[in-house]
């Protein structure tokens, strides 16, 4: 199936399949908090409205304070960029010419920034096997003439967490053979700050730590997120940034956020229920669901029952998974489904139910 490689896609879906776009469409491949974002953005947006007649704050300012106050750094310790994906490209610059690590199934983007600057990708595989755990002993091994390792926590698309004996291991290793390690934590609010390794910082100057504030404050179209890392490393992808690469609308949107505790606390409440409410509903079903501890979560249909079907059979009901065709180790066999509100959530479990009686 030629598909998008990104999920929150739906019209491209439809178009690349040739199947025709349903009047409603339900998006379970894209994983925002379903929430929308803070009130206080929609009760502020007139006086946010005026920063557009202002150049922005070549820092991101004010948001570049209020992430240091957030986490308790530096602000030296942090770089604030036009949403993680741009960031990932600035640090892939950092190993251009050099052997990168990336354990897959995991977010595309690392692998193709890498490769957009000719980083040599070695490829480390966490099986289902395994619960998809990390491979510690692969990953050591490829360690040994990697310049830097990254992982993803919780990792998209299994939303697993890490287990922390074995990232503090992987990350006392790398100290030792010289290897970086880049952490993407873009989905960890959905946890908690306290499984950030982000307190732990200042201890391990060979981390770096990337934060996202589309997935959890659901706001993807301002493009917003931040790097923290030692300061020599901050300065390194400062140098590559752009002059103004935030806009002063997201600046000020992203300090908001940030101060908005309750709403975090009931994201992750929600997520936490539909979640486990989701599992419990496919394994009953037959289905092997991964331990996800995140706002989404992934599974694989019994036996005799196929992803592709499913997830063409659904299309055409105007509900829209994630598929894996571009998840290496998952290659197509297993969906995400990203957690939404009560009543959409209902809409598809009555369909699967539908599917899984008639398959």
């Amino acid at each position: 199936m030629d598909l998008p490689k990104h999920g929150a896609n739906p019209s491209k879906v439809y178009a690349n399949l040739g199947i025709e776009r349903p009047t409603d469409v339900v998006d379970f491949s894209e994983n925002v908090n379903p929430a929308g974002p803070p009130k206080i953005i929609q009760e502020v947006w007139a006086d946010l409205a005026t920063k557009i007649t202002a150049y922005p704050d070549p820092d991101g300012e004010p948001f570049l304070s209020a992430a240091a106050a957030f986490h308790g750094v530096e602000k030296a310790s942090i770089f604030v960029g036009n949403g993680a994906a741009e960031l990932l490209a600035f640090v892939a610059e950092r190993y251009r010419g050099e052997k990168a690590i990336v354990v897959h199934p995991t977010f595309s983007e690392y692998e193709a920034t890498l490769v957009a600057k000719e980083v040599d990708v070695i490829r480390v595989l966490s099986t289902e096997e395994n619960g998809f755990k990390l491979p510690i002993n692969q990953i050591k091994e490829a360690m040994e003439s990697a310049s830097v390792l990254y992982l993803c926590t919780p990792n998209n698309p299994t939303g697993i967490l890490p287990e922390r004996d074995d990232l503090d291991n992987i990350i006392r290793f790398g100290a030792e053979k010289d290897c970086d390690i880049v952490l993407d934590e873009a989905f960890i609010d959905f946890i908690g700050e306290s499984s950030s390794f982000i307190s732990e910082l200042s201890e391990n100057p060979h981390v770096t730590i990337i934060r996202s504030m589309t997935k959890m404050y659901a706001i993807p179209g301002i493009r917003l997120g931040y790097v923290l890392a030692h300061p020599t490393i901050i300065n390194e992808i400062k140098a590559l940034a752009p002059h103004w690469n935030v806009n002063g609308v997201a600046a000020h949107i992203g300090a908001l956020c940030l101060d908005a505790d309750k709403y975090r606390e009931r994201a992750i409440q929600h997520s936490n229920g539909e979640r486990l409410k989701m599992k419990v509903f496919l394994e009953a079903r037959g289905c092997i669901v991964t331990d996800s501890e995140v706002n989404f979560l992934t599974f694989k249909p019994g036996e005799g029952q196929t992803a592709r079907k499913l997830y063409l059979d659904l299309l055409n009901k105007g509900i829209v998974l994630r598929h894996t065709e571009n998840f290496q180790g998952m290659d197509g066999h297993w969906l995400r489904i990203g957690m939404k509100k009560v009543a959409e959530m209902n809409v598809l479990k009555e369909e699967l139910a539908r599917w899984f009686v008639a398959n």
